[in-house]
């Protein structure tokens, strides 16, 4: 008797498939290496750099899985700019 096994894959499963970390972190500037979509690399550089005190964080480039950013403090007065076809959401 043969058995048929079969797999569905969540939307849950698969993003849990993707990574994020935060390579490398000097003064203000931020690299992150994603496989994830680019709102939740954008999601996740708002998160780091408002956990280290700063207002957010503003996309400078991206080279294949590596994202650049710039954290903003709020004293700056410069824009936040994310990266392209994402958006920053407001959470406070």
């Amino acid at each position: 008797m043969k058995r048929i096994v079969l797999i569905v894959a969540t939307p849950l499963i698969l993003s849990a498939c993707a990574s994020t970390e935060l390579t490398m972190s000097l003064g203000n500037m931020r690299l992150i290496n994603s496989s994830a979509d680019p709102q939740r690399v954008m999601d996740f550089a708002n998160k780091v750099c408002k956990d280290d005190f700063y207002i957010g964080a503003s996309f400078i480039s991206k080279a294949g899985k590596d994202y650049r950013f710039k954290c903003v403090r709020a004293d700056e007065n410069e824009a936040l700019i994310p990266i392209p076809t994402t958006k920053i959401n407001s959470s406070k």
